[in-house]
Formats: structure tokens, C-alpha cells, sequence
């Protein structure tokens, strides 16, 4: 089944908006206009699990809410143990009552994802409950403050990997969510990025019609987290695949495939440029973090092309 079998172009997308105008959510927000385009997707009945983040604090400020579909808002850290008990919840009610099962879906940002939520949802892959994971990635906890999270890039500066002269932003590389998922032989896994709707928006009903857990990782880049004017968002997005610096591929039944051939990269200072989070990498004096980043990320891609060309299992 090709991740483009349901929807060619934005006018075969639904109507229906599930999140309601008026959140709170900031002005360009990446992760507002992949909300948007996830719930576009759903087939029927569909309950979200939305812990603690950028779009619970935003959607859901008692006594209002956003959300024109069932919504249940959870702790940061266990967004996939309450879907696990939802899910096994409906399906005693379904034999019941004969009714038809619902679709759940956990929304959860990258610190709740990729570190505070990572147990919660290595069980839940494990058990192989029926959901639906995505996390919305805009690479830190931007709800709480700019905290560098598991998802933050190798040099990146946030509040509490602030660049320096002693230390220049985060030294760590960013986690592989997708190569921790498929290590749990899920039947789906899949990264997808705002800038290619059509993609995101196929992937998630491409994953809602397969029996088992799938997780989803879709980059929504933040305007004040990443400091770049806020009319930026999808352009940024477009240069993160583009540069090869956000691949988007998916791994099905171990077997990956890169959606969004790139054979002639952009150079990644072209997605680097616009955000303050990485000005001092475009210094002389951290260039050789410049060039880390770099290796980083063709290193990932030359990975990813040898899985897709060896039809090895991961």
C-alpha cells in the first residue's frame, strides 16, 4: 500500500476541521498546522490523547477547548499507557455493545516522546496495542521554557544548552525515534514533514487502516524555539527535507522506504541561516561543530539509502 493511495492533491483533502479556531497556539506554529492536517485523515470515530505540551497547554485552557472530537488530556509522561487503557477499555465495550471500534490517536511533543514518554511508549509498542503515536516535533520543550529535549540537534542553543564560549549549544546528537520504534517490529513507523501535506496526510490514514501500534514523527519547526519570523514555518520545513537534514521515509514491516528522494541536497547553512538557535555555528570558531552536524546528517541519509537498497529488515 503506497503512503499516496488516498488523497493526490490539497483539494481531495476532507473539509472537516477537527481543531477549532481560536487556540492558542503562536502565530507560524508548525505544530498547529500539523494538527491540522493529521485529524484530516480520520476515517470515524477517533479519540486523542493529548499529554502535557505546546498543544494541550494551547487547545485546552479550562474552561475552553479546541477540539471538536473527543479529547482526553494526560501527564506528560504517559500519554501511550492511557491510550494502551482506552483502547483495551473499547474493545470490552465493543463486544458488549457490538459497536464499532474507535481509532486512537496519541499527540504528544518530543519531550513527552523521544524522553519523559519514551518508557510509556516502549511498553505500549511492546504489548502491541492498536494506536495511532505521533509526536510533534519541534526539536525542544519549547512549552516550558526552550529546554534542549532528546529530539534537539547536535549544536543547537537552547535555555539549558545555551551556546558559548566554553560550550557551543548541545553536544549530543538527536535520538532516532523511528530506528527505536522499528526495533520494537512494529508493522509502521514513518517520519513526515508540514511541507509535504499530501505525504503527512496519506501516512497517517495509510497507518489508522493497519491492525497494530504505528508511530509517527512529524517536524514542526517552532518560531520562538528556533527564532525565525513566524511567515517562515513551512519554508524552513521544505529546507530541512530539502538539505537532507530531515529525511522523510517509513519503515514498514521492517522494510524502509525514502518517500522523498533528495539526490541533489541543498546546503544545510540554507536551513541553518534563518534561525538564530544556530548563528553561532556560522562563526569560524565553531565550525568544527558546523561540520559534526554535517557529517551527521549525510551519514544518516548514506544509512537510510542502504537500508531502502538492500531490502534488509531493521
Amino acid at each position: 500500500m503506497s503512503a499516496q493511495a488516498y488523497y493526490k492533491t490539497p483539494k481531495d483533502l476532507p473539509r472537516e476541521d477537527w481543531l477549532a479556531p481560536g487556540h492558542r497556539l503562536c502565530a507560524g506554529c508548525g505544530a498547529a498546522i500539523a494538527t491540522r492536517l493529521i485529524f484530516k485523515a480520520i476515517r470515524g470515530p477517533t479519540i486523542v490523547v493529548n499529554p502535557t505540551g505546546c498543544v494541550e497547554v494551547s487547545t485546552s485552557c479550562y474552561p475552553y477547548t479546541a477540539w471538536r472530537i473527543p479529547y482526553v488530556h494526560v501527564a506528560f509522561e504517559n500519554g501511550a499507557a492511557v491510550a494502551s487503557g482506552i483502547i483495551e477499555a473499547i474493545k470490552i465495550l465493543n463486544k458488549k455493545r457490538g459497536k464499532k471500534l474507535h481509532d486512537v490517536i496519541v499527540l504528544a511533543g518530543d519531550g513527552g516522546t523521544f524522553d519523559i514518554g519514551l518508557q510509556a511508549l516502549s511498553g505500549a509498542l511492546e504489548r502491541g496495542h492498536n494506536m495511532l503515536y505521533v509526536c510533534y516535533d519541534n526539536e525542544a520543550y519549547m512549552n516550558t521554557g526552550i529546554q534542549r529535549s532528546g529530539a534537539t540537534p547536535l549544536g543547537a542553543a537552547t535555555t539549558t544548552s545555551p551556546a558559548g564560549k566554553v560550550i557551543p549549544g548541545k553536544q549530543e546528537r538527536k535520538k532516532d525515534l523511528i530506528g527505536i520504534a522499528a526495533a520494537h517490529r512494529i508493522p509502521y513507523a514513518a517520519t513526515a514533514s508540514i511541507s509535504h501535506p499530501i505525504d503527512l496526510v496519506n501516512k497517517v490514514r495509510k497507518a489508522l487502516e493497519i491492525e497494530g501500534p504505528k508511530v509517527l514523527h512529524v517536524l514542526c519547526p517552532c518560531v520562538p524555539g528556533w527564532r525565525y519570523p513566524p511567515s517562515e514555518t513551512v519554508k524552513l520545513a521544505r529546507l530541512a527535507v530539502e538539505t537532507r537534514y530531515f529525511p522523510v521515509y517509513e519503515v514498514e514491516n521492517g522494510r524502509v522506504k525514502i518517500n522523498i528522494r533528495v539526490d541533489k541536497p541543498k546546503p544545510l547553512e540554507e536551513f541553518l541561516k534563518p534561525q538564530r538557535r544556530f548563528a553561532h555555528l556560522l562563526k569560524p570558531e565553531n565550525a568544527h561543530v558546523l561540520e559534526a552536524l554535517k557529517k551527521a546528517v549525510e551519514e544518516n541519509w548514506e544509512r537510510l539509502v542502504r537500508l531502502e537498497e538492500s531490502g534488509v529488515t531493521i
